[in-house]
């Protein structure tokens, strides 16, 4: 069996769908998905960017995808895609290859998580927990991601700041950001496998609904997640030790997440069993 698994999306989705890739392995199997989340499929298969292979270029009127590529699609047995299946053009032209659409993103009403949403259209069933392993050096440090892909899902970061000031008198912290997020002295590393390595030697992690909250849950750092107009039930990280804190209705402000909750949060991670770590020096940027 020859099979193409193609993902797209950000990077907790593409986190999210871990355990339906590993479902999806064949003897040939290859990975597509976005460039940000390349790094993150440890699995015996071919990986490779979307925008590399010029699929983005498919059903786009006066645009040709590039010499080779149908005919590559075409000698697989499966393709099992997220990608284009609400693209009426871009499904238009793939007719006749082995493509098997599926939905990229759960229905929520049905209140089913993502991950085992993923798993179960690629044919699996039970629990899915995302894992990646990495290199783990334990550093006994606190890390605090205040950022998302929206404003509504960010706590205040004058909650973080106050926060951080708390978790300094019990150990280290370190800030972390995007390549495009300010913040004065975060740490910041590219490749997401690298920053999967570094966040698994935290002691702790804060931060809101993202992909990179996802990305040190998978890792098994302690996380407090804090959730506001996103359902916890769909997209909450799944973890050994996931602590979430959320707003009473989605409709609620993240301003109404008290400092104290997150605080005790945090505090119950620390103290818990196979949780502690040794303190050293957090990296800086």
């Amino acid at each position: 069996m020859r099979r193409l698994a193609i993902r797209p999306g950000a990077i907790g989705d593409c986190i999210l769908a871990l355990p339906a890739l590993a479902h999806l392995r064949a003897e040939q199997f290859e990975v597509w998905l976005p460039s940000h989340s390349v790094p993150l499929v440890r699995l015996e298969a071919t990986v490779r960017s979307i925008a590399s292979t010029g699929l983005d270029l498919v059903g786009i009127p006066e645009r040709e995808p590039p010499p080779g590529l149908l005919d590559h699609l075409a000698g697989f047995d499966e393709i099992v895609s997220w990608y284009g299946s609400a693209n009426a053009d871009f499904r238009a032209a793939v007719a006749g290859l082995p493509f098997r659409f599926l939905a990229a993103r759960p229905d929520e009403r049905a209140r089913m998580h993502a991950a085992d949403f993923f798993l179960a259209q690629a044919g699996g069933a039970g629990t899915a927990i995302p894992r990646i392993e990495c290199r783990r050096s334990p550093g006994g440090f606190a890390v605090i991601h205040p950022f998302s892909g929206s404003a509504r899902k960010n706590w205040p970061l004058e909650r973080y700041r106050e926060l951080a000031r708390r978790l300094a008198t019990r150990l280290p912290v370190a800030w972390c950001a995007g390549p495009e997020e300010q913040l004065e002295g975060a740490v910041r590393i590219e490749s997401l496998y690298d920053l999967a390595c570094w966040l698994a030697g935290a002691r702790l992690y804060v931060g809101n609904d993202s992909g990179i909250t996802h990305l040190a849950a998978t890792v098994g750092t302690p996380v407090v997640a804090l959730f506001g107009p996103t359902d916890p039930s769909v997209w909450a990280p799944r973890g050994p030790h996931v602590r979430l804190v959320a707003t009473a209705q989605p409709a609620e402000p993240m301003e109404n997440i008290g400092l104290s909750e997150v605080i005790e949060a945090a505090v119950s991670l620390i103290a818990a069993p196979g949780c502690a770590g040794s303190a050293s020096a957090p990296r800086k940027a």
